[in-house]
């Protein structure tokens, strides 16, 4: 079963199940919209995946029919919304802590799967991009809408949609502003599996078990080389950089697991060295 997590918030429940963080946004009263406590809780669990090396992947998902819409835009209407005196004290020596909450910055090496129920909008579709397998229910819908709001998408929408779609339809999607089903983003690329309403956590659970069954050095370093060899580097540097990912592991004990249990056809039982 779950343990829930001290790191957890009023609007971010975090727990570890085995190997894996599961990472609820928790405030379904307000459609999951992001506020200082939702956003402290997500800052602090995707360090913690970073730091703790028995974590090997995690999931996102969100309590309530609505994943994620994004800002919340009556709050900031009104400039009623309050942030917490932890997250406030932390932003003073971490400026950018909203970004690495939203998957821009600091995107954690380790897989970040998701979970998607009902309306992903808005900012619910930009931390889709940071994330790198996704899992939508049937009825789920997407879309980068800021513009119908005389807003920019500043989450990094313009960056890496065109980068994870065609430009086309990236472009599409943020010029119109408009809802795409998850049949079209199953289409278009942007998401992994489709699959029946209220199933996308044990979708996703099942594919966590995949990954943590794996070397977790190798599935580590694999990670980084998707997040650091972008298309801004010259093919031959990235080749250089993902070899010099690729030799620790080659090198590692889990290595010579894996190949001792291919060789006697068992599962491998790797340890992370």
């Amino acid at each position: 079963m779950p343990t829930e997590l001290p790191i957890s918030t009023e609007n971010c429940i975090v727990e570890k199940d085995g190997h894996v963080l599961i990472v609820t946004l928790n405030r379904p009263e307000a459609k999951n919209a992001f506020s200082p406590e939702m956003l402290l809780g997500l800052y602090k669990a995707w360090r913690l995946l970073d730091e703790d090396d028995d974590l090997r992947c995690a999931i996102l998902t969100a309590n309530g029919d609505t994943f994620c819409a994004g800002m919340d835009l009556k709050a900031g209407a009104d400039g009623q919304q309050r942030s917490t005196e932890e997250f406030m004290e932390l932003m003073a020596t971490v400026p950018n802590i909203h970004w690495q909450a939203l998957l821009r910055d600091n995107r954690p090496c380790k897989p970040l799967i998701l979970a998607v129920e009902g309306y992903a909008l808005a900012g619910g579709t930009e931390i889709l991009q940071g994330t790198d397998i996704r899992v939508a229910a049937e009825d789920a819908i997407f879309g980068v809408t800021e513009v119908a709001r005389g807003l920019y998408p500043m989450s990094g929408s313009t960056v890496r949609l065109r980068k994870q779609i065609p430009y086309c339809i990236a472009a599409e999607i943020l010029l119109l502003g408009e809802h795409v089903s998850a049949q079209q983003a199953l289409e278009f690329g942007l998401i992994n599996r489709i699959v029946p309403k209220g199933e996308t956590l044990n979708e996703a659970k099942k594919i966590a078990e995949k990954i943590c069954a794996n070397g977790p050095l190798a599935v580590k370093a694999v990670t980084r080389s998707l997040r650091e060899h972008t298309e801004h580097l010259a093919e031959d540097e990235a080749m250089l950089k993902s070899d010099e990912l690729a030799g620790p592991v080659f090198a590692s004990k889990d290595a010579k697991e894996g190949m001792r249990a291919f060789k006697e056809k068992r599962p491998a039982e790797f340890i992370g060295e």
